[in-house]
C-alpha cells in the first residue's frame, strides 16, 4: 500500500486541496474494496504540530500525524500556500529537509497549484519542467530561472515531482496518480463519480495574458506599450527597434530577458489576446475578428490560435460565447 502524506502546511493555504485530495483518495480505496481488491493508498494529513490550521478564519483542518512520526512515506501531496514566498518557507522552513530526506529515499512529491513556489525552494525542481497556476507564471519565473516553467500544462511529472496548474487542475493532477496507482477502471470509476475531465492535458483556454512589466527596463516597458497600443497593425520588430533606438539585437535581447518572450512572441500573444477577447463578448465571425488583430491568411491565424489557447476560434467563440452561440 502507498503511504500519502498530505501536508498542513502553516499559514493561508487550501483547504480545497487538502480536503478533496483526501476525499478522493479516500474513494479510490472504497471502490477498489468493492471490486474485491486490496485498497492501494495509506493516507495522512501531516504537519509540523497537531493543532488545527486556520484558512483564512474560515476552516481549519487539524493533522493526524506529524513529520517525526513519519519515517517513511511514499507520495508527498503539497496543497497550495498563498502566502508570499518568504512568509511560506519561514513558516514552512522545517517541512524542507523533511521533504528532501524522503525524497532521497525514494519518495515521490506533488505540488498542487502555487505549492510549486514551495517545491521550488527545496531546489527538487532545479533543471526540471513544472507548472503552476498561470496567473503567477512571469513571477515564478523571475524568481527561479533555472526551471523550466510550462505554464500551458495542466500537470508535468518529472523524477518522481509532479506539479499541477492553476486552482482545480489538481483534480487532473489526482486522476493521474489514480490511473498510476490504481489502474485505469479505477480511474474512469473516480472521474465519473466527481464530474472530473480525466484526460485534459492543457490549462491554455484558461489562461489570459498580461505582458510582464516590473522588470524596470523602460525602453522594454515602451515596446510593449506600443505593441499592445497597436495590436491591429502590422509590427515589424526592425521598425520597433528603430523607434526605440536601439539595435535590432540588443532590443531582441533585452525583451526576452524582461519578459520571456521574444518580441514576435509577445506580438502574437498580444493579438490572439484581442481575438480572444471579442470571440467572447462579440457576435463577429472569427474572419472579422482575424482582421481586426492585424492577420489576413486565416490558417496562420487559425494555427497560430491554436497553439496559444489549445483551441480554434470557432470552438472557443463556442465554449466561451453564449449568445454567439446561441445564433
Amino acid at each position: 500500500m502507498k503511504h500519502v502524506s498530505i501536508l498542513i502546511p502553516e499559514g493561508n493555504v487550501s483547504i480545497v486541496n487538502i480536503g478533496g485530495t483526501h476525499q478522493i483518495l479516500s474513494m479510490v480505496n472504497e471502490v477498489l474494496q468493492k471490486m474485491g481488491q486490496n485498497p492501494v493508498f495509506d493516507i495522512h494529513l501531516v504537519g509540523l504540530e497537531k493543532e488545527s490550521q486556520r484558512s483564512p478564519r474560515l476552516f481549519s483542518v487539524t493533522a493526524d500525524r506529524v513529520i517525526s512520526e513519519i519515517a517513511k512515506t511514499d507520495l508527498i501531496i503539497i496543497p497550495a500556500i498563498f502566502d508570499d514566498v518568504p512568509t511560506a518557507k519561514e513558516n514552512n522552513r522545517e517541512f524542507i529537509p523533511w521533504i528532501l530526506h524522503q525524497y532521497k529515499n525514494g519518495a515521490e512529491v506533488a505540488s498542487m497549484c502555487v505549492a510549486a513556489f514551495f517545491l521550488a525552494e527545496t531546489g527538487l525542481l532545479d533543471g526540471k519542467h513544472c507548472s503552476t497556476h498561470w496567473m503567477h507564471a512571469n513571477s515564478f519565473r523571475a524568481l527561479y530561472p533555472d526551471i523550466n516553467l510550462v505554464d500551458d500544462k495542466i500537470l508535468t511529472e518529472e523524477d518522481g515531482i509532479y506539479t499541477s496548474g492553476g486552482a482545480y487542475a489538481f483534480l487532473n493532477l489526482l486522476m493521474y496518480l489514480i490511473e498510476k496507482n490504481a489502474g485505469r477502471e479505477v480511474a474512469v470509476h473516480i472521474s465519473k463519480a466527481f464530474s472530473i475531465d480525466i484526460d485534459r492535458e492543457s490549462q491554455s483556454p484558461f489562461i489570459m495574458f498580461e505582458g510582464q512589466k516590473d522588470h524596470g527596463d523602460e525602453k522594454i516597458i515602451s515596446a510593449q506599450e506600443y505593441i499592445e497600443e497597436n495590436y491591429e497593425q502590422m509590427i515589424r520588430v526592425d521598425e520597433l527597434a528603430e523607434k526605440l533606438a536601439l539595435s535590432r539585437r540588443t532590443l531582441e535581447r533585452r525583451f526576452k530577458k524582461a519578459t520571456s518572450n521574444t518580441v514576435t512572441e509577445y506580438v502574437q500573444r498580444v493579438k490572439v489576446e484581442a481575438a480572444k477577447k471579442d470571440l467572447e463578448r462579440t457576435r463577429k465571425n472569427v474572419t472579422e475578428v482575424m482582421y481586426e488583430v492585424g492577420y489576413s491568411d486565416t490558417k496562420s491565424f487559425r494555427n497560430l490560435f491554436r497553439k496559444i489557447t489549445g483551441l480554434t476560434p470557432n470552438e472557443y467563440r463556442d465554449k466561451y460565447n453564449r449568445d454567439a452561440v446561441a445564433v
